[in-house]
């Protein structure tokens, strides 16, 4: 695919792209060098001016007068700037950044997809943007029913029985559902402290199961990427407490024996714990409570796209099974003779008695329970369906696109779902994952996830997800097949690659091992002796 039709691109010196030219302040045109803020203002100044007097009329008044008793008493050690100099600082920053809505996001297993601008809207009407978790239950009624109405649709599409609303985020909701199996257990008098995790789930489940006081242990993958159900059959036991289980997995396969997996723990008293990171792969299309899960985290920034990270607060509800379903945490939504209450402990009574407790100071995340509502609202079933249909067709579309120039290695273990996997197997000799990373960079794309299922050497997981364009994948395709094709003809260029951003390539290793995270004075010359 041709994007530069007229042929003309910006000559690249023998350094990869720097020009030998050079700028007084080190910018190059749009692509602005940035100081610290340190740098560019002084701690020993103030962006504003406190020397003057409102009028003529209070001029022997001071100025500390004007800050009403709350003068500093000693430095703060802020650096002092105008207020256009604070926000220019900072939006040359966020220039630097890239987003959603600058180009495709390929991040495997994080969904990163288009938030639907009427979502945002929603979110910002009034009653739910200035809504108080301490109003009176009468004064958020219409909150309430938004929250109660999400929990219905959640329930319906899991097929599941009942579903926990105050969890904040994936590893909060999975936190939330083995405390639930915990509790099953202790109520059922047993003291049961393994959890069997498959290779390929999601590295936050062990350390889940590991924070809540259980044993880990590792189930292989079969040469297909998924689960070895006889192997994990055959570590089933009375000290078992249950799996945790993520479908589809981290190699962007459907889970197929899930249903005997767990028919197989159920039969020897344990649990199944799905994670649901990657439920925007099946939703409208596979209901995890038919295939026998106990308790499943959806997370709403990735399948309901609310906004993800930094844009959040995030939100986890967890969809628990009529077994796991009493000892649910609190709050919840219950609807009585036409009103909505919030149950909490003083009103929780005989009927939710065996709760395992509070996970949050109150309910959960407004902004994002009527994001995700009107989402799915404006998708119907129908809709949703479709998306997890558009999502896996994405997925395979890049998957089989890329194939011949990239190592696939379960490209024939049949259709992926909602995420490609591919590896470094065939790069030239030297050449890594990380290089094809820093290469994407030059073509102004966000790297795919590196190095992650750790089943796969050199793991290049990239998830499309549904929202994206065919144009807009065979633009991502066309760049990564090339960064591709110079991986494997050894293109020296490529390993000192970015030449085009910001920064150079960085030293990861010693940035994650030493960050320097605080600002601190250059050591002051010691006088001369």
């Amino acid at each position: 695919m041709t994007i530069n039709q007229s042929g003309w691109r910006p000559t690249m010196t023998e350094k990869g792209g720097e020009s030998a030219a050079s700028t007084f302040t080190g910018n190059k045109a749009l692509m602005l060098e940035e100081a610290l803020i340190f740098e560019i203002g002084s701690t020993e100044t103030t962006g504003v001016d406190f020397t003057g007097t409102p009028a003529e009329s209070d001029a022997a008044m001071p100025a500390k007068a004007y800050l009403a008793g709350l003068e500093r008493e000693a430095p703060i050690g802020l650096p002092g700037l105008s207020e256009p100099e604070a926000v220019r600082h900072y939006t040359r920053l966020s220039r630097q950044n890239y987003a959603i809505d600058l180009g495709l996001f390929p991040l495997g297993s994080c969904t990163m997809k288009h938030n639907p601008r009427l979502n945002e809207k929603m979110a910002r009407l009034p009653g739910f943007a200035d809504v108080h978790p301490l109003q009176p239950v009468d004064t958020v009624q219409g909150a309430l029913e938004v929250i109660h109405q999400l929990a219905h649709w959640l329930v319906t599409l899991t097929g599941m029985h009942s579903v926990a609303m105050s969890p904040k985020a994936g590893a909060h909701g999975e936190l939330c559902g083995i405390l639930a199996i915990k509790a099953a257990l202790a109520a059922r008098g047993e003291d049961r402290r393994v959890i069997l995790v498959p290779e390929s789930a999601h590295g936050t489940n062990p350390a889940t199961a590991a924070f809540a006081g259980f044993a880990v242990e590792d189930i292989p993958a079969t040469a297909d990427g998924r689960v070895d159900t006889a192997a994990l059959k055959a570590r089933l036991g009375p000290d078992v407490a249950g799996v945790m289980i993520t479908n589809p997995n981290t190699c962007g396969l459907f889970e197929r024996d899930l249903k005997e997996i767990s028919d197989a723990v159920h039969a020897a008293g344990g649990y199944v714990y799905c994670d649901g990171a990657n439920f925007n792969a099946i939703v409208g299309r596979v209901r995890p409570g038919d295939l026998g899960v106990d308790a499943m985290h959806i997370n709403l920034h990735k399948t309901f796209s609310t906004p993800h990270g930094g844009g959040g607060p995030g939100s986890g509800p967890v969809v628990l099974s009529e077994a796991l379903t009493p000892y649910a945490p609190l709050p919840f939504v219950e609807q009585r003779d036409g009103r909505f209450e919030l149950v909490e402990e003083e009103t929780a009574g005989e009927h939710h008695a065996a709760s395992f407790g509070r996970m949050v100071a109150f309910h959960g995340q407004m902004g994002m329970f009527t994001r995700a509502l009107t989402y799915i609202l404006s998708h119907g079933a129908d809709g949703l369906r479709q998306v997890a249909e558009d999502a896996v067709l994405n997925a395979n579309y890049v998957l089989r696109s890329l194939e011949d120039v990239l190592d696939a290695p379960f490209g024939g273990a049949g259709p992926c779902m909602h995420e490609a996997l591919f590896s470094d197997a065939n790069l030239a000799e030297g050449f890594s994952t990380l290089d094809v990373a820093k290469g994407l960079i030059d073509e102004g794309y966000h790297p795919m996830t590196v190095y992650f299922p750790l089943v796969v050497h050199g793991a290049m997981l990239v998830e499309p997800t549904e929202t994206e364009s065919k144009a807009a994948l065979d633009q991502f395709v066309g760049a990564l097949r090339s960064v591709a094709e110079r991986a494997k003809a050894g293109d020296p260029a490529l390993k000192t690659a970015p030449h085009f951003a910001p920064r150079s390539r960085l030293d990861e290793t010693q940035a994650a091992r030493k960050p320097v995270l605080v600002w601190k004075d250059a050591e002051p010359a010691l006088a001369a002796e």
